[in-house]
């Protein structure tokens, strides 16, 4: 999420805040509650850990210690963490020099914290001066763009699959630069990574439960309620808060009734929608309000997740327990 998105929310009316209050912090009902069929087996426990914004100031390096030695403090810990993108704030029109300090802060705090298994997801705040003009960058530098974000995240691309546990797992790539001058990005897939997922989700086992990672929400309530988007008359989501493609990507999941969750992060904010089978759920942000405290009322913290044979699963929004510094 940038700062203009932060701006809004600031501006936002009374009718947003109570709207995003009563989501926040509480447990999301998911597939497979208790009273109805009996209970499955339990797959896999997993933390869903995003939008860190990890920095220098306001504390973050000390905020995301705390949060990943919380995720590994539960008596039942989770055996893999997923981690939803922008690790950093933000190198997006970041000089060389300041995304050598982001890198190198994220680095020493994850490998210090963190023994579990990660599989990351860039986000839009990981892709190294793509704002060319913000950045002083030319394009040209060896590490411009994604492959600045793939090198902090040990990643050969950014969308990929894999399979743990009884499920199929998709992390896909958001993020796409807008052509022209003006710097941007938009939240959709190209055409060569949405043949993939098609491919992908094809050679799955249609027994296989289908969990899907994105950074930017396939699908999200949440995101219509940031500053107001409605004064015009129509509701306007921008493409580079919800997937432009929604339409095309949900179609192609009505094809594969296996896909079961798909989760992002990006809004800051909580929310669950159920639309066309699948659950879309947004997993608020691990630096809340950029590290100044929650975020209408959704406080820094993580999902925790139970992922259970046969595409069952129980999804809970954690707060760590953060206070905002100075």
């Amino acid at each position: 999420m940038d700062r203009s998105r932060r701006d809004l929310l600031r501006s936002a009316g009374a009718l947003a805040a109570a709207a995003v209050v009563s989501w926040a912090p509480l447990p999301l009902a998911s597939a497979g509650e208790e009273g109805s069929s009996p209970r499955r087996r339990r797959a896999l426990r997993l933390a869903h850990v995003t939008d860190v914004h990890v920095q220098p100031e306001l504390g973050a390096a000390d905020g995301l210690a705390t949060c990943l030695r919380h995720v590994q403090a539960h008596k039942d810990p989770p055996q893999l963490i997923l981690n939803g993108g922008d690790a950093v704030m933000d190198v997006f029109g970041a000089d060389a020099a300041r995304a050598k300090v982001l890198a190198d802060l994220w680095r020493r705090v994850w490998n210090a914290e963190c023994s579990l298994p990660v599989e990351h997801c860039v986000g839009n705040h990981d892709v190294w001066g793509w704002d060319r003009k913000e950045s002083g960058t030319t394009g040209t530098e060896p590490s411009w763009g994604k492959r600045w974000a793939l090198d902090l995240l040990g990643l050969e691309k950014p969308y990929r699959s894999f399979d743990r546990a009884g499920w199929h797992f998709i992390v896909l790539d958001s993020v796409h630069s807008i052509p022209g001058p003006d710097a941007g990005y938009v939240a959709r897939l190209d055409e060569e990574q949405f043949r993939w997922l098609a491919q992908d989700l094809a050679a799955a086992p249609a027994s296989t439960p289908v969990l899907v990672l994105s950074h930017i929400p396939i699908l999200s309530i949440a995101a219509m309620m940031y500053g107001e988007q409605e004064k015009s008359g129509e509701w306007v989501v921008p493409a580079s808060w919800v997937h432009i493609d929604a339409r095309r990507i949900t179609n192609l999941f009505r094809q594969h009734p296996n896909v079961k969750l798909c989760l992002s992060g990006h809004i800051h904010l909580c929310d669950e929608i159920k639309y066309g089978g699948v659950t879309y759920v947004c997993g608020g942000a691990v630096c809340g309000d950029w590290w100044k405290g929650d975020l209408d009322g959704t406080d820094e913290g993580y999902s925790l997740l139970d992922l259970y044979d046969g595409g069952d699963f129980r999804v809970q929004y954690v707060p760590y327990g953060w206070k905002p510094r100075e």
